[in-house]
């Protein structure tokens, strides 16, 4: 019966395994308000790029995760192809870093996506985008 009770008495007492402190029974208050303006919704941003310069916020808010981005290359198009492919080639990398999709859109717009959404093709394989 001695025994019993010892036993009871190492199950009441537990020890926290990160500072071998005696932890004690307590409760955490969670927030179950909704917050409308969370980050928790996906956005979808325009963005226009008119220098090699443009691709920062791009790349910023693609890192986030909760947004794809439309991005309209036909500025930079028209004033150096070169910038364009590095560019493009910037967003590629990005995106395989964040196992997100990038495709074109028409001749004038890139969509990039992040891991959370992938972008349907009209052949039903899944390509990459095309060096330009």
């Amino acid at each position: 019966m001695k025994r019993l009770f010892s036993l009871r008495k190492f199950r009441k007492t537990s020890f926290d395994d990160d500072d071998n402190l005696e932890a004690e029974d307590e409760y955490v208050e969670l927030n179950t308000d909704t917050d409308e303006t969370g980050s928790s919704k996906v956005v979808v941003r325009p963005f226009v790029m008119e220098d090699f310069s443009d691709i920062k916020p791009v790349l910023d808010v693609l890192r986030e995760g909760y947004t794809i981005c439309l991005v309209n290359i036909k500025p930079l198009k028209d004033k150096d192809l070169v910038e364009l492919k590095r560019a493009i080639n910037k967003l590629k990398k990005t995106c395989d870093a964040v196992e997100g999709d990038i495709a074109g859109f028409g001749d004038d717009y890139i969509v990039v996506t992040p891991s959370f959404a992938t972008i349907y093709r009209a052949g039903g394989a899944a390509h990459k985008l095309e060096e330009q």
